[in-house]
């Protein structure tokens, strides 16, 4: 097995890393303590191609392997993991639309949404299903060449300020056979908005209920096959749960990158702390979980890529040991900082409040052990290894 990156992965990653630096690092503690969705900056990662690195081709997209968007997504994460979160589910709501899409869906959003001239949300989750999403009720009814939907979704990433909604409705009877998946335009007559909630972190993008009341859409806007829609939803949340894994490696890598050059530049009694070996063992420790939880994603992805039919056990290990694993490095690194690390001129306080909330989103991390539970107990199934 070879670890190594290609030369053409290595520049893809500088690059994202060159524009991170430059588009995000001067910007991302005002958007956070300002609550700033920063459209423009994100139409720059569009103009790079960052808003379709898997979608299909047919809207533009690079159709790049999951793996390979993973190298992007850590290198801008480590700077800002709430604006490159929400760049991960917008590459998600367009590679949904560029995959099973209308050629009039597609032509309507799709080139719009991989140059990031237009954006996508995704909206799963209920107030009342969460965990449990093949339990949701809002409602697509089929009225001749339209569907009217009615409804309400929660936790919704760039509600209000995004252009189209990839969304899960139900169409058919009870269960997950009955969910269809439908591209609704934002600001479609009878969808309204709730407040922008006030948050822990992710607070460069803004999270809002959504009420649909009888809004009516093309038949054609419908993506995939009627009752298609679980099945989709599930598809997408497989590489979700890669790329909100490696925002959290993306973030515990800047905070490690931060807490070395804090250790090294902070002198106590007399000398440097990276002097000190109980402060090296911990720096130490962050690193070996660091690696080891890059290395989880990196397989992860390219079991999703080579379509392995454990990939989506893979997905929901790598998601919860990297969530955790994340956190720990970030939390680890903001006590290296002492009381400076609780200030906000120091990136890691957003650090900490940003990663926190990989734990729960895309599954929770005790979802994700359910799922690795079972097929583990499954008499049938081979265990992954």
């Amino acid at each position: 097995m070879n670890f190594e990156l290609s030369e053409e992965q290595q520049a893809f990653a500088a690059s994202a890393r060159a524009f991170a630096e430059a588009e995000f690092a001067p910007h991302a503690a005002r958007w956070d303590a300002e609550a700033i969705f920063p459209r423009e900056a994100i139409a720059h990662a569009g103009e790079l191609g960052f808003c379709g690195l898997y979608a299909p081709e047919r809207i533009g997209g690079l159709a790049l392997p999951r793996l390979d968007a993973t190298l992007v997504f850590e290198e801008m994460a480590a700077i800002d993991p709430s604006t490159t979160a929400f760049i991960t589910i917008h590459n998600m709501a367009a590679w949904m639309i560029g995959t099973w899409g209308s050629d009039t869906v597609c032509a309507r959003w799709g080139e719009d949404l991989t140059a990031g001239r237009k954006l996508g949300s995704y909206c799963l989750t209920e107030p009342g299903a969460g965990s449990d999403a093949a339990s949701l009720k809002t409602r697509a009814e089929r009225d001749g060449d339209s569907y009217v939907i009615n409804g309400g979704k929660a936790f919704i990433s760039g509600a209000g300020a995004t252009d189209v909604l990839v969304l899960m409705a139900r169409s058919g009877g009870p269960g997950a056979n009955g969910i269809s998946a439908f591209a609704v335009p934002a600001d479609a007559p009878g969808i309204s908005y709730g407040k922008k909630e006030h948050k822990m972190g992710w607070n460069s993008q803004p999270t809002r209920t959504i009420a649909f009341d009888n809004v009516r859409i093309p038949a054609d806007h419908r993506l995939g096959a009627e009752g298609e829609g679980f099945r989709i939803a599930m598809k997408g949340l497989d590489g979700g749960r890669i790329n909100i894994a490696t925002c959290s490696v993306g973030a515990a890598q800047g905070a490690l990158d931060a807490a070395r050059r804090y250790l090294q530049d902070r002198q106590q009694f007399g000398k440097p702390l990276a002097s000190f070996q109980a402060l090296q063992f911990k720096l130490a420790d962050m690193a070996t979980e660091l690696v080891a939880a890059r290395q989880m994603v990196r397989l992860a992805a390219s079991k999703l890529d080579a379509g392995h039919p454990d990939a989506s056990t893979y997905c929901a290990m790598a998601k919860r040991f990297a969530t955790d694993a994340g956190f720990n490095v970030c939390n680890d690194a903001l006590q290296l900082h002492g009381g400076y690390g609780y200030l906000a001129e120091f990136p890691l306080e957003r650090l900490v409040r940003d990663t926190r909330v990989h734990q729960i989103l895309e599954g929770t991390n005790e979802i994700m052990r359910v799922i690795v539970a079972r097929r583990l107990l499954d008499p049938d199934a081979e265990v992954p290894r």
